[in-house]
């Protein structure tokens, strides 16, 4: 079972905030650049995409697995754990179909810097806040749980979400920059965005804190590691391609992968 001290939930949830954060700071990099290196950009995406694809399905559906076999037998375990598994892909499918994820370019030549129509670019921006933030919870369950499992999987993890995390802000803060011409409005509409994460996160905790066992631990990491991969795959890599002008997409993954892998080996040495 995790330890689940004030301690280590403090910290977890101090982990899960500056996770979130990332996207104020997508946000600064709209409001005090002209423009984000998209290649590098892709680079990133595509490295947080292959951490968190493998952190997911090495570390956090293991860690499922395992602690279902505790609660009931190494069998039961490798078949609830795959469950939760295939449960947390429909959860963030279901997420994704009612407020889908916008996957909006930085190409200047998009309608969305093309269009002279403010309340058109207002609402661009309101729908981006309101679907990066319904995304944003999950994502705050799974930084969270993960620190309080085991800081050498939840510490990559968050590193990969943070990334993640800023070119949401970027995606949010674009429209609502143009819109109001206001960067304080910008930053804001970016920073409450990420606080859903530890929001997220909190609610969770309170939630399930009366529950916590074996079993519990298992729905909770198994749920989560599928939420991470659907991600990594339906946005991470997609955005990043759209973004690269060459290799970089691969370079990314692989890199993200391999850094993650030494990372673990590493925390366990």
């Amino acid at each position: 079972m995790p330890d689940i001290s004030s301690g280590h939930v403090g910290l977890a949830l101090a982990v899960t905030l500056a996770a979130g954060l990332a996207t104020a700071l997508g946000s600064l990099m709209v409001l005090f650049s002209r423009r984000p290196n998209p290649r590098l950009l892709a680079f990133g995406l595509a490295f947080a995409g292959g951490a968190m694809v493998f952190v997911s399905l090495t570390e956090i559906l293991t860690k499922s697995i395992d602690s279902f076999t505790q609660a009931y037998d190494a069998r039961l375990g490798f078949a609830y754990g795959t469950g939760a598994f295939l449960c947390g892909v429909l959860l963030i499918v279901l997420i994704d179909h009612f407020v889908p994820n916008p996957h909006d370019s930085l190409d200047k030549q998009d309608p969305m810097y093309r269009e002279n129509n403010k309340a058109y670019i207002k609402r661009v921006g309101l729908l981006t806040a309101v679907a990066i933030t319904a995304h944003n919870f999950p994502e705050g369950l799974a930084t969270f749980f993960a620190m309080l499992e085991s800081p050498s999987v939840g510490m990559p993890l968050a590193f990969a979400i943070a990334i993640h995390n800023i070119p949401e802000g970027i995606a949010i803060a674009v429209p609502v920059y143009f819109a109001t011409q206001n960067k304080f409005y910008a930053f804001g509409a970016s920073l409450l965005s990420g606080l859903a994460e530890p929001i997220g996160a909190a609610i969770g905790y309170v939630v399930l804190s009366g529950v916590l066992n074996h079993a519990t631990f298992g729905w909770v990491f198994g749920i989560i590691s599928g939420v991470m991969v659907f991600l990594a795959l339906d946005e991470l890599l997609p955005a990043a391609k759209r973004y690269a002008k060459g290799h970089e997409t691969v370079y990314g993954l692989v890199a993200g992968m391999g850094s993650l892998a030494i990372s673990l080996v590493l925390f366990k040495w």
